[in-house]
């Protein structure tokens, strides 16, 4: 199993995420990161979660209109200018980067961040020769082993998050 987002394009209005959270919070799926934004009368919203494939048939009954994405998890170095290192590998090589989410979860004491690109496998290869797609980070491929490395984070965090 992949790691995976859940995209969702919704109303720009009061209460819009959290009638997402209420659906996800009620079947207990976890939040293992969130990103937001709103323009023009619309939002945006990508989740990754505990269980991609529930949430998406949950959301697509509750009248959203979700899509997912597959991305990959690298570590970096905890300091300033450890992520631009990942990028200026991609930029180098022509990789179109769609989209870039810090996790929740560690590899050790190293923050890991998830990317998806528009191609992944080829990412893959380039960031795993430059050194910054550990064993550790690769073991965490699932959405669920994601929020299980990471203890610290309440049973019912979507709805503490959202």
């Amino acid at each position: 199993m992949v790691l995976r987002e859940i995209l969702l394009s919704l109303p720009n209005r009061p209460g819009a995420l959290a009638g997402v959270a209420r659906a996800l919070a009620r079947e207990r799926i976890n939040l293992a990161a969130i990103s937001a934004d709103a323009a023009a009368g619309r939002g945006s919203l990508r989740l990754i979660v505990s269980d991609p494939d529930r949430a998406m048939a949950l959301l697509a009954q509750a009248g959203y209109a979700p899509e997912v994405r597959e991305m990959l998890a690298v570590r970096l170095e905890d300091r300033a200018g450890s992520f631009l290192r990942v990028l200026e590998v991609l930029a180098r090589e022509k990789v179109n980067i769609q989209s870039v989410a810090i996790l929740v979860a560690r590899d050790g004491n190293q923050p890991l961040v998830a990317l998806s690109s528009t191609d992944l496998a080829r990412t893959r290869r380039l960031l795993q020769r430059a050194g910054f797609v550990s064993r550790a980070a690769e073991g965490l491929v699932s959405n669920g082993d994601l929020l299980a490395s990471a203890p610290s984070i309440p049973g019912e965090s979507v709805g503490l998050l959202l």
